[in-house]
């Protein structure tokens, strides 16, 4: 019984914990169509425009983690609409593997209309790309 009950107050702990956890608004992933793998270790940086004096504003920079993803951009718990541009840097993840490219790195503007989740993938090889807003 006494197991029974420290089992309980984990989970009961654990969820809390993730209850806790915040939600994000933009996430991205990148995904190397050549190699049919994640690609990880890129860096993003992700910028915001503002339209009265035409001036991008630094936001935030991450690397994709082992999945070629970057879950966490832009807290939900505020508003975020605007237009946005995320920067791939790719030219190091194609030097790292060896791999000749024609893309240092790649721009994507994109516009968050309301508060829902946006997602950016990018489908990668050395001398193409594709993005579309995912979910």
């Amino acid at each position: 019984m006494k197991t029974l009950m420290i089992t309980f107050l984990l989970a009961l702990c654990s969820t809390g914990i993730y209850a806790q956890k915040n939600n994000f608004q933009l996430s991205s992933h990148i995904l190397d169509v050549s190699k049919g793998i994640p690609a990880s270790g890129v860096k993003i940086k992700l910028e915001k425009y503002a339209e009265q004096s035409n001036i991008w504003t630094f936001i935030d920079e991450k690397d994709t983690d082992k999945n070629g993803r970057v879950t966490d951009f832009l807290a939900s718990n505020t508003s975020n609409k605007g237009i946005y541009r995320l920067t791939y840097y790719t030219s190091e993840y194609f030097k790292k593997n060896n791999t000749e490219s024609f893309y240092p790195f790649i721009e994507v503007v994109f516009e968050i209309k309301d508060s829902s989740h946006y997602h950016v993938p990018i489908t990668l090889s050395a001398y193409g790309y594709s993005t579309y807003r995912g979910n």
